[in-house]
């Protein structure tokens, strides 16, 4: 660190004294880009335009960790707005939960309830943690990825539920939901590891669904943000258990298990990773940018917390460069996040490649400000 401060003054030293020139990206590169990606995307979407599902509240708690650095009260008012636009005084939101994307934006319902002490917030963040109760589950306790899918656990749904069972339990001691997101990323990792490295996108414990297989009823695939979602899940429950917690040994060995995967399947030409992210030489893959920034986020905190070694730097900085080249700045402040796909269920090789690649996704705008927040506070 202390050589790239030295380098950087020794550029700056020659810059000023007119030896070399400025290159044409360093305005870019000094840009806040938390700020700017977060301003261009609230002027396009008010608040109050924003849906309750789980893209919106992943850019929403993106958004709230933009707020925890600089304290711009702007971005916290923007989350007040969306939440007395969405949430009436009972707490309820029109929602019945019964699928474990719904359940993201409980997260958002706790920091509005911490924020600004109105009940309503902490009434719908309640009205999910009562819903669990009667959640169908498999056999072994595993909380479905939605009421209508019997048997079946989604990697995306261990980002749905289990962050914010570990913070209400923080927020209101309550220890069951504390002890369920754990339990709940063990169990769907004992589901979903895959042998050759990562995690399959689902399973399915009957079975009975088009893409189990029969033996094992795993989906076929590895797909890439599925397995960024499960990574930043476990480090921010991580973040939020008791220090004694007896699930800790285990969470960081599974965070372990997927940097490894990381480090080795991450594309040495870009720097990112691609949409079936075990098949890199396959025809028709491509590197995808929200699970990169997912990916990059994962070993970054893992890093920061020490669960992993400095070693994983180099793949850290990688990753970071490669979903940089992905967002620009244009004259006017709008922003651009480019190759983001959309929003997918578990299918074939065939169904992941043909995926639309969207700019400006909410799945890529929220994961890159989980990112980037998450470079900036280790510098």
């Amino acid at each position: 660190m202390a050589i790239r401060a030295v380098f950087r003054l020794l550029c700056a030293i020659l810059v000023a004294a007119g030896l070399v020139p400025v290159p044409a990206a360093t305005a870019a590169q000094r840009t806040d880009l938390s700020r700017a990606v977060a301003d261009s995307t609230m002027r396009a979407h008010p608040a109050a335009t924003l849906g309750t599902g789980y893209p919106e509240a992943l850019f929403l708690l993106g958004l709230y960790r933009v707020y925890q650095r600089t304290h711009d009260s702007r971005y916290v008012d923007y989350l007040e707005d969306w939440g007395a636009a969405k949430v009436k005084t009972d707490g309820s939101t029109g929602n019945a939960y019964n699928d474990l994307d719904s359940m993201l934006a409980g997260n958002v319902f706790l920091i509005l309830a911490r924020q600004t002490g109105d009940q309503r917030y902490a009434l719908a963040a309640e009205r999910i943690r009562t819903r669990l109760a009667t959640y169908p589950r498999t056999t072994d306790g595993g909380f479905l990825h939605n009421t209508g899918l019997t048997g079946q656990l989604w990697a995306d749904g261990a980002f749905m539920l289990t962050p914010f069972l570990a913070h209400y339990g923080a927020d209101t001691g309550d220890s069951f939901a504390t002890q369920q997101a754990s339990k709940q990323l063990l169990t769907y990792f004992g589901h979903l590891r895959n042998p050759g490295g990562l995690l399959y996108h689902a399973y399915d414990e009957t079975h009975q669904a088009s893409w189990a297989d029969a033996t094992t009823g795993n989906s076929p695939e590895v797909w890439c943000r599925a397995v960024g979602w499960f990574g930043a899940a476990t480090v921010d429950v991580l973040d939020a258990l008791p220090p004694a917690s007896p699930d800790r040994g285990a969470l960081t060995n599974i965070v372990r298990y997927l940097a490894d995967g990381f480090r080795q399947e991450q594309d040495p030409a870009t720097g990112r990773w691609f949409q079936l992210p075990v098949k890199p030489a396959l025809a028709g893959n491509w590197t995808e940018t929200s699970c990169s920034s997912l990916f990059t986020y994962t070993l970054s905190r893992g890093i920061q917390r020490g669960y992993l070694g400095p070693d994983y730097q180099p793949v850290v900085d990688a990753g970071y460069d490669g979903v940089r080249d992905r967002v620009s700045v244009a004259d006017g402040g709008a922003t651009q996040i480019t190759q983001i796909g959309v929003g997918t269920n578990v299918g074939d090789q065939a169904f992941y490649l043909a995926r639309p690649r969207a700019t400006n996704d909410f799945h890529g705008i929220g994961a890159f400000l989980y990112l980037n927040e998450q470079i900036d506070s280790v510098g």
